[in-house]
């Protein structure tokens, strides 16, 4: 397959509808940059979007791979061949996480037996190396995900994030015995956690077409959640819900959400690209 050639096609295709590259990328519910990347070959239109791509533009996928109209003497041989190229280009990246993802597991390894090594050569026995071991691993469960898989991973650390967060805090608070690390961490941990999976949902929800105003919506966010952390620390450790920062923290989200949806109106309307 070659990306150039696709990407010419790709714009060839879309000016004969009369699509413009915002036009398209409001169909498919992605960015006019990612079209972009496309048509300069920087980039290939991700395999979820493919088909209703082909199905916009008039074409079959086969035309879409091999970057030209395939007649019907030519169009077997041309989809064995997009197949493999296909594969191919699966298997190599595929390859790629896997070795970054060894080489990232590898590093880990070294840090816990380097720990554990210090450790018994001051103490004799383990005992601080279990607190940054622990840690240690709860990073790899929560980072290699999204190493191996790719995109695909970044919703399973998620997951991995939102179920063994509050274990680990518990974890390390028998370890250091100090129990506010797990009655005060779990808390602020559970309210963060949702808070995460609320700015996942909303970027994924209006970031793909209009990524201003997704992070407008975040920075807007970003102010009940700075409220919600004050007012349970104040109950817990009798701090004040807000001081001078947070106020001055809660200025500065503002100026910037209401940036970004200027930006984002001034850009869907023509005014700046």
């Amino acid at each position: 397959m070659n990306q150039t050639e696709i990407g010419k096609f790709i714009a060839r295709c879309r000016k004969e509808k009369k699509l413009t590259q915002v036009q398209l990328a409001e169909k498919l519910n992605i960015t006019d940059r990612a079209v972009s990347k496309w048509e300069t070959g920087k980039s290939m239109p991700d395999s979820s979007i493919m088909l209703e791509l082909c199905e916009i533009l008039g074409i079959t996928v086969n035309e879409l791979l091999s970057g030209e109209e395939i007649n019907m003497e030519s169009y077997e041989k041309k989809a064995d061949e997009n197949l493999i190229a296909l594969k191919k280009k699966d298997e190599n990246n595929m390859a790629k996480n896997v070795i970054i993802s060894m080489l990232f597991s590898a590093s880990l390894l070294i840090g816990i037996m380097v720990c554990c090594i210090c450790n018994i050569a001051i103490s004799g026995n383990l005992t601080w190396a279990q607190i940054p071991v622990s840690s240690i691993v709860f990073a790899w469960v929560i980072i290699f995900p999204g190493i191996i898989l790719g995109k695909k991973g970044i919703f399973v650390s998620f997951i991995s994030l939102s179920v063994f967060v509050i274990p680990y805090l518990f974890l390390l608070s028998r370890l250091i015995k100090v129990k506010e690390v797990f009655s005060i961490g779990a808390v602020m941990a559970a309210v963060s956690i949702v808070f995460l999976w609320i700015i996942a949902a909303v970027y994924h929800r209006i970031g793909k077409t209009r990524k201003l105003t997704a992070m407008g919506i975040i920075f807007l966010l970003f102010i009940p959640f700075i409220f919600v952390i004050n007012g349970l620390l104040s109950k817990m450790i009798a701090e004040p819900v807000m001081d001078v920062w947070d106020m001055l923290t809660v200025s500065i989200l503002l100026i910037l959400a209401f940036t970004a949806f200027i930006c984002d109106y001034a850009k869907n309307n023509g005014f700046i690209k």
